[in-house]
């Protein structure tokens, strides 16, 4: 054997007769005399804020989604509650503190890139686009316009702070603070596309509670929704055209709905319509995941 190699076999290396301590200190004294490491310390302390800022945002994203998940769940019991306004005002006003969490993202990004951090917070701002649209189309019988979702997300608010150490005259000028955050197209897409899945819960729901009229209405307007889609197709950006197949689904699920109560409406009891169009719907979902 080698008298460079050790007892398993494998060469020393030349730095390995050195002790530890000695390479540690020789490391110390790059760190401090290096301008190099000093950049490096730069760019370290820059890349942590930017992750500090990611986390904080991906945190404020999910607490979006819970609560316009919660209003969206509110708003299906609108089929069923004798008092329509009393669940839309409570709608309002989770809307409202959902809108207050979006002002703190609108707060975080202000003087930043946006598309260096829409990834952290894109999902939330699609489940508010979602409750948003549902709420306003059951208002209005209609699809909210990515112009009003965004009118919404204007925030302003005092400066307190700025107001104390400030004269009066220079107080009413920067009285005002503003924060805004604009909804992208690709996020209001995804949120209208998840929009017609609780539609199609909703006509199914409505059918229960022996409303036959909301179907119809429900199918007309998911056929404008599906038709606008088609003709954004595959040369759209990747999630909106995945999204598309679950819209067709919606679609059919509702306009089954439709076609049973236009058929078989008379000789069916209203109480069971509703099986009947859940037997269906898990028929139609396991021909399409066959085919």
């Amino acid at each position: 054997m080698s008298s460079k190699e050790g007892s398993g076999g494998f060469r020393k290396r030349k730095h390995d007769n050195f002790p530890h301590g000695q390479r540690r200190e020789e490391n110390e004294n790059i760190n401090s005399s290096s301008p190099v490491i000093n950049y490096f310390k730069t760019f370290q302390l820059e890349l942590d804020t930017k992750h500090d800022k990611y986390e904080r945002l991906v945190k404020l994203s999910r607490d979006i989604t819970i609560e316009s998940k919660r209003t969206i769940f509110l708003l299906h019991r609108i089929t069923s509650a004798p008092n329509g306004e009393e669940i839309l005002t409570e709608s309002e006003a989770k809307l409202d503190a959902v809108r207050q969490k979006i002002k703190q993202v609108a707060q975080e990004m202000k003087g930043e890139d946006m598309h260096q951090f829409h990834r952290a917070f894109s999902p939330g701002l699609q489940e508010y686009v979602e409750a948003v649209s549902f709420q306003y189309f059951i208002k209005t019988r209609s699809l909210v316009s990515v112009e009003e979702v965004n009118k919404q997300l204007v925030f302003a608010a005092e400066d307190k702070e700025e107001v104390k150490t400030t004269s009066t005259s220079d107080a009413q000028n920067n009285q005002l603070c503003t924060w805004s955050l604009k909804v992208t197209p690709v996020d209001y897409l995804l949120g209208v596309a998840d929009l017609t899945g609780e539609l199609m819960r909703m006509c199914i729901n409505s059918v229960g509670n022996g409303d036959i009229d909301t179907p119809f209405e429900l199918s007309q307007f998911l056929r404008q929704i599906y038709d606008g889609f088609s003709y954004i197709g595959n040369t759209g950006p990747y999630e909106v055209s995945k999204k598309l197949y679950t819209l067709k689904q919606s679609l059919a699920k509702v306009e089954n709905a439709c076609y049973t109560l236009k058929v078989r409406g008379s000789e069916i009891p209203k109480h069971m319509l509703a099986d009947v169009f859940s037997t269906k719907t898990e028929m139609i979902d396991q021909e399409e995941g066959l085919s």
